[in-house]
């Protein structure tokens, strides 16, 4: 056990917590986090999990702003669900990444793990732009992912490692949990500021398809 892992050890779990409470901090804690995880998992031989930490700082700066402008009219942004042609993009996204990056990981690097290693890259990758859009199936991208994470740094003797990602696993049930009940409320707020009407601008970005879950 390394220093570098107990940082990230700490600083992951912080993030993630704040993730699951919707605190905008959520996002420079989670760029910390990536400088460790990059430098962790690099010197582990866990490439493609290196390289994710560069991504998703570019994600974090980006999930930052639409957390605090990506509403509607710049506001703040609320949790929706993830429409049906969502879903289809990611899903062949999912499938094709998680290929590509298998083969790059087999034919250039020395990985014993290739598989997995893009599995959860990609993974994560679409769980992360789901965070940003606070979409609220992006938690069971994380919770699929961290079920594949856990034995793999296992595997590799990232024992704290991965008994951060257990922790993370059940802060996925309780984010999960607590943004079910935020879009709930989101959702039962648009519908009465709306009069029950179905048509409503209000209730369109509470359900995911307005002008901000489509972006």
């Amino acid at each position: 056990m390394s220093l570098v892992e107990v940082l990230g050890f700490v600083s992951g779990a912080l993030c993630v917590w704040l993730v699951a409470r919707q605190n905008v901090w959520n996002w420079p804690i989670g760029i910390a986090n990536n400088v460790v995880f990059f430098i962790l998992f690099w010197t582990a031989g866990i490439y493609a999990d290196a390289g994710l930490q560069v991504v998703y700082v570019g994600l974090a700066v980006y999930g930052w702003w639409a957390w605090l402008r990506g509403g509607t009219d710049h506001s703040g942004l609320g949790v929706s669900r993830t429409t049906a042609r969502q879903w289809v993009v990611l899903g062949v996204a999912g499938v094709s990444g998680t290929a590509l990056v298998t083969w790059l990981l087999t034919v250039a690097t020395d990985s014993v793990v290739p598989l997995p290693d893009a599995a959860t890259t990609v993974l994560s990758l679409l769980a992360t732009w789901g965070q940003a859009r606070k979409k609220l199936e992006s938690w069971w991208l994380w919770i699929a992912a961290d079920l594949i994470y856990i034995p793999l740094y296992a595997y590799k003797d990232l024992w704290l490692t991965a008994a951060l990602y257990l922790g993370f696993l059940g802060l996925c049930v309780l984010g999960l949990r607590n943004w079910t009940a935020s879009y709930r409320s989101e959702l039962a707020t648009a519908d009465s500021a709306a009069g029950g009407s179905p048509d409503s601008s209000a209730i369109g970005q509470a359900r995911g398809s307005g002008p901000s879950a489509t972006s």
